[in-house]
């Protein structure tokens, strides 16, 4: 958990709870906490990881003014992996580095099995770009976009589009960081300078405004959707004070459309997993206007933090946290093609 990202805090957040809830009589857990530079690896015991204050703050940037105080006299690398002769690893890391195939890279390397999916399913889902022509392929709808570059006319922008508002994001990242929605043209410049903070290029795409939802997929070869979520933020959209503010969003589970409608959001989540060849669980995200379904991304690593909403869809389905780790590190246990 934690590492090179702007989601540093969200991902101590779900480890904290993972660990918390995997099975001791079953397990042997071996926190490993990587530092904002990614260049110390903590193998730390579980009785003092659990002391540590992990807090997710409202944004990234509030995020860097704390730092967990790891102490250790002698700082460890990524060669802990093999010191500790691990059997499997449960990737607790959200966003660039954990979510974006770079760590399962160097699993695979190692020969150590992880969670969730590969090297290639996990930077497709990260790079927006890349996901939208894997959906194109596929035949899936999805929302207008224009992919925008440093030194490109904004002009350009309003040719494309022709009407207000746009959801401008990096195109690399996760929980809605640097993404802000535009309804003039006076705010394009601020909201194209804040997703360059992130990723060049970045991603402009026609807001849609409807009701999303939230489809989990768990599974290898044959993977089956849970009931499905219908977010409610507080917020215009669901930002990332919305995600990880308590009382900013409301999820429900399971989500107030019709049967026909599930069934549908279900099939193409399943659709939008083999397409990317995704691996144990993973979450499809929609917004549906006039009752058709677009996508809009999908998180190879989802957030498992106490108020998420993979956990949620997963009781629905009558299957406990803990028993929602057990599932994931044994479909992890499963030998990949």
């Amino acid at each position: 958990m934690g590492g090179k990202t702007p989601e540093y805090d969200v991902s101590l957040a779900t480890g904290r709870e993972v660990v918390k809830n995997l099975d001791f009589h079953k397990f042997d857990v071996l926190p490993i906490v990587i530092s904002r530079d990614g260049q110390k690896w903590q193998a730390l015991p579980v009785e003092k990881f659990l002391k540590l204050q992990t807090t997710i703050y409202q944004t990234p940037d509030q995020n860097k003014k704390q730092e967990l105080a790891l102490v250790s006299s002698q700082p460890q690398n990524q060669a802990v992996l093999k010191e500790q002769k691990i059997d499997v690893v449960f990737i607790a890391m959200h966003g660039p580095y954990g979510e974006d195939g770079t760590v399962q890279g160097l699993l695979d390397l190692l020969g150590i099995p992880y969670t969730c999916s590969g090297v290639l399913a996990s930077a497709l889902g990260m790079d927006k770009i890349m996901f939208r022509k894997v959906l194109k392929a596929e035949k899936i709808a999805y929302p207008r976009y224009k992919v925008f570059k440093k030194g490109d006319q904004e002009k350009s922008v309003w040719q494309f589009f022709r009407k207000l508002p746009l959801f401008i994001k990096p195109y690399n990242q996760g929980s809605s960081v640097g993404a802000s929605i535009v309804h003039t043209q006076k705010e394009l410049k601020k909201a194209l300078q804040k997703a360059f903070g992130y990723s060049n290029p970045v991603l402009i795409e026609e807001y849609l405004k409807g009701m999303e939802i939230s489809c989990a997929v768990l599974g290898n070869d044959n993977p089956w959707a849970l009931p499905l979520a219908e977010i409610e933020p507080k917020n215009e959209f669901f930002d990332y004070e919305a995600k990880y503010s308590e009382g900013k969003s409301e999820e429900i589970v399971p989500a107030r459309i019709s049967q026909s409608l599930t069934k549908k959001i279900q099939e193409i989540s399943v659709k939008v997993f083999k397409a990317i060849n995704a691996r144990g669980v993973a979450r499809v995200e929609f917004i549906i206007v006039k009752n058709k379904p677009f996508v809009l991304e999908i998180n190879t690593i989802p957030g498992l933090c106490a108020a998420s909403i993979v956990p949620k869809e997963a009781k629905e389905a009558n299957l406990s946290y803990p028993q929602l780790l057990e599932r994931i590190i044994k479909l992890a246990l499963e030998k990949k093609p």
